[in-house]
């Protein structure tokens, strides 16, 4: 009988520890499901303005260069040299190919002969004039010998400057040995090789060169949202 005190105080011991540490439990759970505190936003203070505001559009576009221009040669003759790699970034008037001047500069040489044996002609008869005309002064050289002499100066003057017309073209043929690029821009693939004969009414010509810089753009947007740049 004396037992069953003993047991009802034990259990009510137990009871009530459990009791206080399911409150401290409690406790301590409410305190840290607590958020802290927020710190405090600061005011900013600024001037109202008036001003453009960008609009972004979104379109399918199409990127179409400035310049597309197709190297053509203008004379015929052999490549002796490519100066340009495909997909380079080249000038105006940079050196692309060069074609086999030699025929032309000989020509050249040949024409400059002819001037010049039309010179010492020139010189020749502009002296035999300046003697003829003395001599008719005095009567020593009839007004016939004299007009021949004048006649003969004056052909070989034109004769003079039809050779140095020929001249002055073979220079222009031989400029057209150095295919240059006309635009900056691009190079494409390479349409010839070297050794092969480049010709004028070649279709392809030795390269495509494209400006990329600056470039255009051709896009188009719906009629709805064209409103909205009004």
């Amino acid at each position: 009988m004396r037992r069953k005190p003993i047991m009802l105080a034990v259990l009510l011991i137990v009871v009530l520890a459990g009791g206080a540490g399911f409150a401290l439990l409690r406790g301590l759970a409410s305190k840290s499901s607590v958020a802290p505190a927020s710190p405090p936003v600061p005011i900013v203070a600024g001037t109202v303005a008036q001003h453009d505001v960008p609009i972004y559009l979104t379109g399918v576009g199409t990127v179409i260069a400035y310049n597309t221009v197709v190297v053509r040669s203008q004379i015929q003759g052999q490549l002796v040299s490519i100066n340009f790699t495909e997909g380079q970034t080249v000038h105006a008037g940079d050196l692309l190919a060069q074609i086999d001047p030699r025929p032309y500069q000989a020509q050249i040489e040949q024409l400059t002969a002819n001037r010049d044996r039309d010179q010492a002609q020139l010189t020749n008869a502009q002296a035999n004039l300046d003697r003829y005309t003395s001599l008719a002064k005095t009567g020593d050289a009839t007004p016939q010998l004299l007009d021949t002499q004048k006649a003969q100066v004056s052909q070989l003057q034109s004769a003079i400057k039809s050779d140095q017309a020929l001249i002055d073209a073979a220079n222009v043929q031989l400029s057209y040995t150095r295919l240059t690029s006309p635009i900056d821009g691009i190079v494409g693939i390479r349409q010839i090789d070297i050794g092969n004969v480049i010709h004028p009414t070649d279709p392809n010509g030795l390269v495509v060169a494209t400006q990329v810089e600056p470039i255009s753009v051709i896009f188009t947007l719906p009629e709805t949202r064209n409103m909205e740049l009004a």
